[in-house]
């Protein structure tokens, strides 16, 4: 029997590790073949479809088609999982994480900053996954003064309650832009006159690094930092200086340091 390939099935994976699941995603869920239907057609972001492991009938292969299409994270369920999100509700083998925010383009994070007469200052997350790093993020980003921030649509957590709560509620207030891939995102700053930092080890002074135009601050995910190829679209490499005995910062930790330097040149 054909099994469905998913773009990104992280739960599928932490399941056969054994791994514990969450009894309840970040985000409001919809269930129900018809309203999912409904929901694809209206446009919505969905962070996240659960499909139940083996249903392959009737509008379950259009609502597969569909969201494949539109780039949203797929995952092949169980029904317990299902049982679980729906809370009782009749799931029909299907259930949807509606985005508890509304997504910006990359373009509109930069007509955010001009608008206001400002030097665009934009985050990226490259791989950034754990919710509290990434509410974390969106805090430095809001205090910092930052125009956005742009995660990636795969390897992202769903933006909901637990990236609002270790945010302090700056995610409502930071503009972001969620994207299929991080390098063309890049490309498409750097089109827009936005300098690139990748922040890396190997990488100049933090203090010695020009940020007073128009920048965007690459932050690589927690265990492997920025990829390859973003990293060679950058066009420069920003180091923190470590004298202790741990070789690295927190992703969130690096990126208050690096946003409040950019924000001080940028403002003085």
């Amino acid at each position: 029997m054909r099994r469905w390939r998913t773009e990104y099935d992280m739960e599928d994976n932490m399941r056969r590790n054994g791994a514990p699941r969450k009894a309840e995603p970040d985000g409001t869920v919809v269930v129900g073949r018809n309203p999912i239907l409904e929901l694809l057609k209206s446009g919505k972001d969905i962070e996240k479809l659960y499909i139940q492991r083996g249903e392959r009938e009737g509008s379950i292969t259009k609502i597969f088609a569909e969201a494949k299409k539109r780039g949203i994270v797929i995952a092949e369920t169980d029904k317990k999982r299902l049982d679980e999100l729906s809370m009782g509700n009749a799931h029909q083998g299907v259930a949807a994480i509606v985005s508890a925010v509304e997504y910006k383009t990359v373009e509109e994070l930069v007509a955010i900053a001009r608008d206001k007469g400002e030097a665009p200052l934009i985050v990226v997350c490259d791989g950034v996954e754990d919710p509290h790093n990434l509410g974390a993020i969106l805090r430095c980003a809001d205090g910092a003064g930052a125009h956005g921030v742009i995660v990636s649509r795969r390897h992202c957590p769903a933006i909901g309650q637990t990236v609002f709560k270790a945010s302090a509620g700056a995610a409502a207030h930071v503009p972001i832009a969620k994207v299929a891939n991080i390098a063309s995102a890049v490309d498409e700053l750097k089109e827009m006159g936005v300098w690139i930092f990748a922040a890396e080890a190997d990488g100049v002074h933090y203090k010695k690094a020009d940020f007073k135009g128009a920048c965007a601050i690459v932050l690589g995910s927690e265990g492997d930092g920025v990829s390859r190829l973003v990293r060679e679209k950058c066009d420069f490499v920003v180091s923190i200086p470590m004298r202790g005995a741990v070789n690295s910062l927190n992703v969130s930790t690096a990126a208050a340091v690096l946003l409040f330097e950019a924000s001080e040149q940028q403002h003085a």
